[in-house]
């Protein structure tokens, strides 16, 4: 209970705002699975409160067996996963259906901050880091899931380019060397994947195919206008012309019946969270060895959010190809819910423990 006494609001209500504004959105543009989506949210509370309250150094030295429990989990979609438009990502448990890329997400965060809690940079390490996350991203690349490819991979460079012993030579060796490496992907891209970059650049060469998608979201974002339609008056969402309207393309449906100042305000809400959250890794921020890995895995999980908020919201309006990135804490799904609140449980469970201990040398 003491713990909870250093209950940090700040990092809390911005989330319950976006919970109940995606509640909200979900009994608007889906109705039918509002039910489902509010108990999604109730477990994903759990799960934050539950990580809240757990101490985040009894786990970073269980990181080696949480990161082949990653390897494991990640692999059971090829072996036992049920196909849904041709992807095969998820996992019947319990009756639920389960979307291990997703949850990987913050243990695999933890994995980072443990691999680099000496802040000991060498191109040999790195090398090893490199090594043992490769086959994560193979992983989900596989099923096929370019979108949390690319979150996954963003938790690799947060950890990368946190480390302070790391010269700027070499953060341009790891971008230059990455951005070698991207143009094979497209050798092993599926065909629809494909089709997609191709249909980015010109959406109306296939207006009835692969740019359909794309060109009913800006229609949906630009029918807003200032104030937007209103709450359950959308057009586009509410006659079925923009797809997945409650999961990958929620935005593009908050846009039309919330306008340009609504959606202004929703980025408001998200950059006072990911604010917050950076506010609290400059804690760890320091050159204390005990608690630098706070410090790369806040960032860790600073970085995906934040990475996976602007792809999805590039994504929506025409800016970046359209992949299959939810948006956090808004969209439908109930691993992309609980993989965001097990994150910032993680990082309140960092800022109570902290504060704890500022209360224990005061007194």
């Amino acid at each position: 209970m003491f713990r909870l006494k250093k209950f940090d609001f700040f990092l809390f209500l911005p989330a319950v705002f976006l919970l109940g504004l995606s509640l909200i959105t979900i009994a608007s543009v889906s109705a039918g699975s509002f039910q489902t989506h509010l108990v999604y949210i109730l477990i994903s509370l759990v799960f934050f409160l539950l990580f809240s309250l757990i101490d985040i150094e009894i786990l970073l030295p269980l990181s080696p067996f949480i990161y082949v429990f990653c390897l494991v989990f990640l692999s059971l979609p090829l072996l036992v996963g049920t196909v849904t438009r041709g992807a095969v990502r998820w996992i019947p448990i319990a009756g639920f259906t389960i979307q291990p890329s997703e949850f990987v997400k913050p243990f695999l965060a933890l994995f980072c901050a443990w691999f680099w809690r000496s802040n000991n940079f060498s191109g040999k390490r790195m090398g090893l880091f490199f090594f043992l996350f490769l086959p994560i991203l193979i992983l989900i690349f596989l099923q096929p899931d370019l979108g949390s490819t690319a979150v996954v991979f963003s938790l690799f460079l947060a950890a990368s380019l946190s480390l302070k012993k790391i010269s700027l030579r070499q953060i341009l060796g790891l971008i230059l060397g990455f951005s070698l490496i991207l143009p094979l992907f497209w050798f092993f891209l599926k065909d629809y994947q494909r089709l997609r970059v191709i249909h980015f650049i010109n959406p109306y060469a296939d207006p009835l195919g692969e740019g359909y998608n794309l060109i009913q979201a800006k229609i949906a974002v630009g029918s807003g206008g200032f104030m937007g339609r209103g709450i359950g008056k959308g057009t586009q969402s509410h006659l079925a012309f923009l797809p997945e309207r409650q999961t990958d393309f929620i935005f593009a449906s908050l846009a039309e019946e919330l306008g340009w100042l609504g959606c202004l305000a929703i980025l408001g809400v998200y950059f006072f969270l990911f604010r917050r959250i950076l506010k609290i890794a400059e804690i760890f921020q320091s050159e204390n060895q005990a608690v630098f890995p706070f410090f790369i895995l806040t960032l860790c999980l600073f970085c995906s959010l934040c990475f996976q908020t602007v792809v999805n919201i590039a994504m929506n309006i025409g800016l970046l190809p359209i992949t299959g990135v939810t948006l956090p804490l808004i969209s439908y799904g109930g691993s992309s819910l609980s993989s965001t609140m097990i994150s910032l449980g993680i990082v309140q469970s960092l800022w109570i423990g902290q504060k704890t201990k500022d209360a224990m040398e005061i007194s």
